[in-house]
C-alpha cells in the first residue's frame, strides 16, 4: 500500500478579506501575506504535487492541515477544487485534518468551517466512537486515525492541543480490535515533539504532547504524520513494544533553497500482508521544470 502525504498547502486568496473581516487575528496573518508569505508560497507547487501524486497512482492521500491561510471561505473553495479535481481520487482515498490556519478565528472554529467543506474526507469507519475527531478509516493493512490539534489562539500564537475529550476517544480507538489488528497511522497538524524551550512550546507547540505519547506507549509500530514545521523531519517515539515513526512533511507550496524545506510531499509504503512499514521517502519539487526527485528526510 502506497500513501502520499501533503501538508501546509497555504493556498492564497484575499478575496473576501474586506476590512471588517481583518479586525481580528487575521490582521497579523494579512500582514504576513502582504509582506512575506506570498513571496515564497506558490499555488503552482501544490498543483504540481497533485499532478505527480496522480501520476504515481498512490492508494491513499493524507493532508495534515493548514490548507488555507486566513480560513476564509474562498480559500476553502480553492482547496476543495484541488482535492476534488486535481488529485483524481475518491473521498474514500483521501483523509484530511485541520491545522491552526484552518481555525484561524473563533468564528471559523465555532462554525466548523473545515468540517463543512471537507466532511467526505473525515468519514469514519467506527461510528461507535463519536467524531468528527478522531475519525478512523480502515484501509487494508492500516488504520488511519485523524486528529485535530487545531484550536483558535491569540495573534502570533500557533500552538495546538488535542484536549481531554479527544484524548479519551483516542484511547478507545487504539484499543479497538479493528485498529489493534492493523498498523495505526495518526494524522495531525502539530508534531508530538515540542521545542526544547518552554516559551517556544507555548507559542507553537502541542500542549498535551506528553499525554498523547502516554496513550501511544503500548503501540508496537505505526506512523505519526504531521506538518506545521514546514520542513522534512523524521523522529522516533519509543514505545513499550517498539516505536512509532513520527514524520513531518514540508509545506507543499513553499519555495526554498534548502532541500529540507523545498515544496514536495512524502511517500510511505506499507506491506499489504504484515502491515510492516517498508519505506519512508520524500519527493522534492524542481520549481523550474515542475518535476520531482527523491530526497532524504533528515533525522530529528
Amino acid at each position: 500500500m502506497k500513501i502520499a502525504h501533503l501538508s501546509d498547502l497555504h493556498l492564497l486568496s484575499l478575496e473576501g478579506a474586506v476590512p471588517m473581516r481583518l479586525f481580528n487575528k487575521r490582521m497579523t496573518g494579512y500582514m504576513n501575506l502582504r509582506f512575506h508569505r506570498k513571496s515564497v508560497h506558490k499555488p503552482f507547487a501544490v498543483e504540481a504535487a497533485a499532478a505527480e501524486i496522480r501520476r504515481l497512482g498512490v492508494d491513499h492521500v493524507v493532508i495534515t492541515g493548514d490548507v488555507t491561510n486566513l480560513a476564509l471561505e474562498v480559500e476553502f473553495e480553492l482547496v476543495k477544487k484541488l482535492v476534488e479535481e486535481d488529485l483524481g481520487l475518491t473521498p474514500d482515498q483521501i483523509s484530511m485534518v485541520p491545522g491552526n490556519h484552518d481555525t484561524y478565528t473563533r468564528g471559523s472554529f465555532r462554525g466548523k468551517r473545515f468540517f463543512r467543506y471537507f466532511e467526505p474526507y473525515l468519514a469514519t469507519d467506527l461510528p461507535e466512537i463519536p467524531g468528527p475527531f478522531p475519525f478512523v478509516r480502515l484501509r487494508g493493512p492500516v488504520a488511519l486515525i485523524g486528529l485535530s490539534t487545531a484550536v483558535p489562539r491569540l495573534p502570533l500564537v500557533a500552538a495546538g492541543a488535542l484536549r481531554p475529550k479527544q484524548l479519551g476517544a483516542l484511547s478507545r480507538v487504539l484499543s479497538h480490535p479493528e485498529v489493534r489488528s492493523r498498523t495505526p497511522i495518526l494524522l495531525q497538524h502539530h508534531p508530538w515533539h515540542n521545542p526544547p524551550r518552554l516559551a517556544k512550546t507555548l507559542l507553537e507547540g502541542l500542549y498535551d504532547a506528553k499525554e498523547e505519547a502516554a496513550l501511544l506507549h503500548g503501540v508496537e509500530r505505526g506512523l505519526l504524520l504531521h506538518g506545521h514545521l514546514h520542513r522534512r523531519i523524521h523522529r522516533t517515539l519509543p514505545t513499550a513494544r517498539g516505536h512509532i515513526d513520527a514524520v513531518g512533511a514540508t509545506s507543499a507550496s513553499l519555495l526554498h533553497e534548502s532541500d529540507e524545506r523545498m515544496a514536495g510531499f512524502n511517500l510511505y509504503e506499507i506491506d499489504d500482508g504484515s502491515g510492516a512499514i517498508r519505506a519512508i521517502t520524500s519527493c522534492k519539487l524542481d520549481p523550474v521544470t515542475k518535476t520531482f526527485s527523491e530526497v532524504p528526510i533528515p533525522k530529528g
